[in-house]
């Protein structure tokens, strides 16, 4: 079974670091992505997802029609800062579908990284830890190339400032002449 790449729309940005200096980002996809792929790869009576230990781990299960049966991958996921059983069971779900390889490419993802004038970082004032740094600018996915499941060409777009942050392109000279 092969799910298609990620579509740049279905892929999210998230601040995983800021510094004085700019914002390190991470890439991920949410579970609603998960559940429209499933839908329109196999349909949506075709594939089942179940919770264990209290939401901490999920099995998704599709339907293997030449077997007669269904065929499940199983994954733990962590709990998140707002709604702890939410996140947890949301979590579990994207890292079982990540097994199914949905999103998989994510994996591939170059180091993102966004200076602190394009991303638009101050000083938090009032905070309880002084020198904490924060931004609140939003970063979207603009464009994704993928080859072989590797992300090759990324652009990154700061939405709040509505201009390209970060361009990455790993194609040969002679593809570059393509989008991105």
């Amino acid at each position: 079974m092969m799910f298609r790449d990620l579509r740049a729309d279905e892929i999210d940005c998230r601040v995983a670091t800021c510094t004085k200096y700019g914002v390190f980002l991470l890439l991920y996809k949410d579970a609603r992505c998960d559940m429209n792929i499933l839908d329109e790869t196999v349909g949506p009576l075709n594939w089942t997802r179940s919770h264990t230990r209290d939401n901490a781990n999920c099995i998704v299960s599709l339907w293997d029609e030449s077997k007669k049966t269904w065929v499940s991958k199983e994954d733990t996921g962590t709990e998140s800062y707002t709604e702890k059983e939410k996140g947890l069971a949301s979590d579990s779900f994207k890292r079982a579908c990540f097994n199914w390889g949905i999103g998989r490419e994510l994996y591939t993802a170059p180091s993102i990284w966004i200076g602190a004038k394009d991303g638009n970082v101050t000083l938090e004032e009032n905070s309880k830890r002084p020198g904490t740094y924060t931004t609140k600018d939003r970063f979207c996915v603009e464009q994704i190339i993928l080859k072989d499941k590797k992300i090759v060409a990324l652009s990154i777009k700061n939405t709040s400032l509505g201009k390209r942050v970060v361009m990455y392109d790993i194609r040969p000279e002679n593809e570059k002449n393509k989008s991105v």
